[in-house]
């Protein structure tokens, strides 16, 4: 049997698929178990399977790119578009055979084991810091309650709490005293993992170049370093430019114009929130060391001082994002050249001054 493109919903333990001939008609319709769906490419010639950018789509994709069969993903947001009148499995099939057409959908490109496990890392690290937040919040809430004034700082705070904990004479009663001091070793216990975690993650950097060329940049340290690599492999070929790298991140102004008015508004807060995160809390670090580097006299470079002037005349939450599309688009050079950041600019200061120190001997 021969088929030119299969689309697949995905599911845990049920897979429906839409086979279509070369003129993109469905011609078949099978609903299949994860052990028959497992099988089922093994006996056929189909040239390409299109599925939807989501939950396990990755190890698929691997796994019949493996049998030499071409996959494609298109994020699932861009698929709904497609789903005619009520959503089913059929429904979901056929509107990937539909999307797939389309010229204009970029597909996502298919991550490797390696690069999922480095994003596995940083979502386990978010849960833990998230759990360590919460804790920490519901010890400040019962000492509130008791009368005890907690100072701000998450390490300040705990020390304080542990302390109070620990005298006999404070007004903890002692019924709840137990249960909180549980939470403080659990926070503690959370505090070991994190920084273990953390080591993990800064051996990795010294076996990337990648990472290492990121930590160049301002701004960007060992957790944004890591989770741009994760999420990009350290390759941004695919990519039109550096504003098309930046406005991946969700960076850009989100546009709602028609005709001759163009409005733009706030950031489009689109694609990966995580790294969007990162690399605003980058630029408001930048930020701050660039004043106080000015409130102190000192001499700041050429990033720095774009942002300050930004922030001049918007303010600091519009300079900080607007910095942060520019770490982005930094990110993409550094990336793409496979160099330092400002490598080039020093590469052009250099023959600058061999030239002027060839005019002078001449």
């Amino acid at each position: 049997m021969k088929s030119t493109t299969v689309a697949v919903d995905l599911a845990k333990s049920v897979f429906q698929l839409a086979v279509a001939d070369a003129s993109w008609k469905v011609i078949e319709t099978h609903r299949l178990t994860r052990s028959q769906f497992e099988r089922w490419f093994l006996n056929r010639d189909v040239s390409l399977v299109v599925m939807e950018s989501c939950g396990s789509a990755h190890h698929w994709a691997r796994h019949l790119s493996g049998l030499g069969i071409e996959v494609k993903l298109l994020p699932a947001k861009y698929v709904r578009a497609y789903v005619k009148r009520n959503k089913t499995d059929a429904a979901d099939a056929a509107a990937l055979l539909e999307a797939a057409r389309a010229s204009d959908i970029a597909p996502v490109r298919i991550k490797s084991v390696e690069q999922q496990a480095l994003q596995g890392l940083h979502r386990t690290r978010s849960l833990w810091m998230s759990t360590r937040t919460s804790r920490i919040n519901a010890l400040r809430g019962f000492c509130r309650e008791f009368g005890l004034a907690i100072p701000q700082g998450s390490r300040t705070g705990v020390e304080a709490m542990a302390r109070a904990l620990a005298d006999p004479r404070s007004a903890i009663p002692e019924l709840i005293r137990g249960s909180m001091k549980l939470l403080i070793e659990e926070i503690r216990l959370l505090e070991q993992r994190i920084a273990q975690l953390e080591k993990e993650l800064a051996t990795l950097v010294k076996q990337s170049p990648a990472c290492r060329e990121l930590l160049s940049v301002p701004g960007i340290g060992l957790l944004t370093a890591t989770a741009m690599v994760a999420a990009t492999s350290g390759e941004v070929g695919h990519y039109r430019d550096a504003r098309h790298f930046a406005s991946w991140f969700g960076l850009t102004p989100k546009e709602y114009s028609s005709g001759s008015t163009r409005r733009l508004g706030r950031i489009s807060k689109r694609g990966d929130r995580y790294l969007r995160m990162l690399l605003t809390h980058g630029a408001r670090a930048v930020l701050r060391s660039a004043v106080v580097a000015k409130q102190a006299g000192r001499q700041v470079d050429g990033l720095k001082d774009w942002a300050l002037r930004v922030q001049g005349r918007t303010n600091h939450n519009k300079a900080a994002c607007a910095l942060a599309n520019k770490l982005a688009r930094i990110c993409y050079a550094v990336l793409r050249n496979h160099e330092p950041y400002g490598t080039s600019t020093r590469r052009e200061e250099n023959k600058k001054l061999n030239r002027t120190a060839y005019a002078v001997a001449g």
